[in-house]
C-alpha cells in the first residue's frame, strides 16, 4: 500500500482535532474545584503513594509502639485510634474526589459515544446510499445482465434505530442473558 494520499489525511487530521478538541472543550469546563480533584485523584492513585503510604502507617505504628517499649507515653496506644481516624477520615475525602472526578469523566464518556453513534448513524446513511446508487448502476447498465440480488436490496434499506434497540433490549433481557429486566 502506499503513502495515504492527502485528502485522507486531511480527513483523518481533522478528526483527531475533532476529538481533540472534545477533550479540550472539556477540560476548559472543569471548574477549578474539579481540576484541584483531578489532580488529587490523579496524584494519590499513583502506584508510588500506596508504598508512601504503607510506609507512613507502618511508622506511625511503628513509633507508637517505640515509644511504650521504650518507656514514653504512647502517642497513639493500640488499637491505634488515632491512625483509624486519619485514615477513615481521608478515605472519606478520597472517595469524594474519586467521585467528583468519576462524574465528571462519565460526561467525556457520554460525548464521546454521542459521537460515536452519530458517526455510526452518518457512515450507516452514507453506506445504504452507495449501495443504492451501486444497484441503480447495476440496473441501467446496459452490459450487466439484470438479475435480482435479494441481500443488496435488502442492504439498500436504511436501519431502523428503533428496531435495532428493540432486538438489543430483547437479546439482553431475554432468557439466560443474566440481565434483571
Amino acid at each position: 500500500m502506499g503513502p495515504p494520499t492527502p485528502l485522507s489525511v486531511d480527513h483523518i487530521g481533522e478528526t483527531v482535532n475533532a476529538i481533540a478538541q472534545l477533550h479540550a472543550e472539556h477540560r476548559e469546563r472543569a471548574s477549578a474545584s474539579q481540576r484541584v480533584a483531578e489532580s488529587l485523584t490523579a496524584t494519590f492513585s499513583n502506584p508510588i503513594t500506596a508504598g508512601v503510604a504503607l510506609l507512613a502507617v507502618t511508622g506511625w505504628i511503628a513509633s507508637s509502639l517505640l515509644a511504650a517499649f521504650l518507656g514514653y507515653r504512647s502517642w497513639d496506644p493500640p488499637p491505634f485510634s488515632g491512625l483509624v481516624a486519619v485514615l477513615s477520615t481521608a478515605s472519606f475525602f478520597l472517595v469524594i474526589m474519586i467521585l467528583s472526578t468519576q462524574r465528571n469523566d462519565d460526561r467525556l464518556a457520554f460525548h464521546r459515544e454521542q459521537l460515536i453513534l452519530e458517526l455510526a448513524v452518518s457512515i450507516e446513511q452514507k453506506t445504504t446510499k452507495v449501495i443504492q446508487l451501486l444497484e441503480e448502476f447495476r440496473r441501467d447498465n446496459p452490459s450487466m445482465r439484470d438479475r435480482v440480488d435479494h441481500e443488496a436490496n435488502e442492504m439498500t434499506r436504511p436501519a431502523d434505530p428503533a428496531a435495532i434497540l428493540s432486538a438489543i433490549r430483547e437479546f439482553n433481557d431475554g432468557p439466560g442473558s443474566g440481565q434483571g429486566g
